[in-house]
């Protein structure tokens, strides 16, 4: 048990999302623990999946209720934390990644500067040391002229380089949790790949727990050891390869994505009827 608990960095029991006075909920008894391992969450807009992870991070709105029988990260409670101790954690412990930098990144701020910023705030470093650690964490994420993108803005630099920013600025304090929100989607096909890969070497380097949110479930069962496959607001399904998938909606995401070894002349849409009737059982 003890080394259960060692190698649990998250813990997820009934989680319960609602928003102002709706008496539906946006995530229902959500249920799941992470350990070091790439964990993926997987269904279309609306089903609840970027919830989660917002309400991990604990940054819904303040209009959200949010209830759990168990919540923990490395066995601290994080519903009985304040805001100053949540954003203790965020950064240092706990990170996010959103999926275009272009919103993330702080526009009239240069690159190093913010990278610096969050060395200074999350490991204590001085202006120049800070500059430096900014410095080595952008050449550690393939940034290889980090002098020069050191002083350029947001707008100034492609979205592929953008999200490496991010990475940079997030892994640097080496997290115990990582949360990847559509990391890819705002990005070009040529990219997507390499910043997996980049995440991926990174996340495994720190040994850290990462939780990688998509629409994409043929990417993420490329990537991650499990997946969630998320349905209004509940968990259907818990995989580990498509091939095992059993649940009506599970299938139909894998059937609506375009596939190249077998092409079609029209995709396939969700079987709704299907899914009441699964849901009413």
């Amino acid at each position: 048990m003890q080394d259960r608990e060692i190698s649990t960095i998250l813990s997820v029991r009934n989680l319960n999302v609602r928003f102002g006075r709706s008496s539906i909920p946006a995530v229902s008894e959500v249920s799941f623990d992470l350990g070091r391992e790439r964990l993926g969450i997987v269904g279309e807009s609306g089903s609840g999946k970027s919830t989660t992870g917002r309400a991990i991070m604990r940054l819904l709105s303040p209009s959200a209720e949010i209830s759990a029988e168990r919540f923990d990260l490395a066995g601290n409670p994080l519903l009985e934390k304040t805001e100053r101790q949540m954003g203790a954690l965020r950064g240092k412990e706990m990170a996010l990644i959103m999926q275009d930098p272009r919103y993330s990144l702080n526009p009239v701020l240069t690159i190093g500067r913010q990278v610096a910023e969050a060395a200074r705030l999350h490991l204590g470093l001085g202006r120049a040391q800070a500059m430096e650690s900014a410095r080595s964490m952008l050449q550690r994420v393939r940034i290889s002229d980090a002098d020069r993108v050191m002083a350029l803005y947001p707008h100034q630099i492609s979205g592929g380089m953008g999200q490496r920013v991010m990475i940079a600025m997030m892994l640097l304090a080496k997290p115990k949790l990582v949360i990847a929100d559509e990391p890819t989607s705002a990005l070009d096909v040529s990219v997507r790949k390499d910043v997996l890969v980049l995440l991926d070497e990174l996340v495994r380097e720190n040994d850290s727990g990462l939780i990688l949110i998509s629409h994409d479930i043929r990417m993420v069962a490329a990537f991650c050891e499990r997946i969630l496959v998320m349905y209004a607001g509940r968990v259907v399904e818990t995989l580990t390869s498509l091939d095992d998938a059993r649940h009506p909606y599970t299938r139909g995401l894998i059937a609506a994505l375009p596939d190249p070894r077998h092409p079609v002349r029209r995709l396939k849409v969700l079987d709704r009827k299907a899914l009441e009737a699964e849901a009413a059982q």
